[in-house]
């Protein structure tokens, strides 16, 4: 199973402040152990979204809202993508995060479980998505 683990942004993340180096090499360290467990797929830090924008869809329309946006609580900071057995070993590797903001503030980390092609797609629609997904690794390879 595939989840997504969320790490909520803060006003310094929002604010483009970097983290503590010591923060750094800790998350370094942590996902070093995730790659060799090989739970790891994918895991990256996010721009704040002063730098992003939104597309809404309504009826026929698309609007294009440039950030920053308020609500930071609703904001990702940062992302991994993990693959598991379960949800309880999901939450276990979160659990053993360094804390995403430092130690000593507040931070949250969102774990979402990921539909695989075969919960949602018919049969046809699966393997066409599968054959996407080896298209990417083997982008990535090269």
């Amino acid at each position: 199973m595939r989840f997504m683990m969320m790490v909520k942004a803060d006003a310094d993340s929002e604010a483009g402040v970097m983290p503590e180096q010591e923060l750094i090499e800790a998350m370094g360290k942590y996902n070093e152990e995730m790659v060799r467990a090989g739970v790891m797929l994918a895991g990256d830090g996010l721009h704040p979204s002063s730098e992003g924008a939104r597309v809404y869809f309504r009826g026929g329309e698309r609007t294009v809202v440039d950030g920053p946006f308020a609500e930071t609580k609703e904001l990702i900071a940062g992302y991994w993508l993990i693959e598991v057995s379960s949800k309880e070993e999901a939450v276990e590797w979160a659990r053993r995060c360094p804390s995403p903001m430092g130690e000593g503030k507040e931070a949250q980390i969102e774990i979402r479980r990921v539909y695989e092609t075969d919960e949602i797609l018919p049969p046809e629609a699966a393997a066409r998505e599968d054959r996407l997904r080896e298209e990417l690794a083997n982008r990535s390879a090269q």
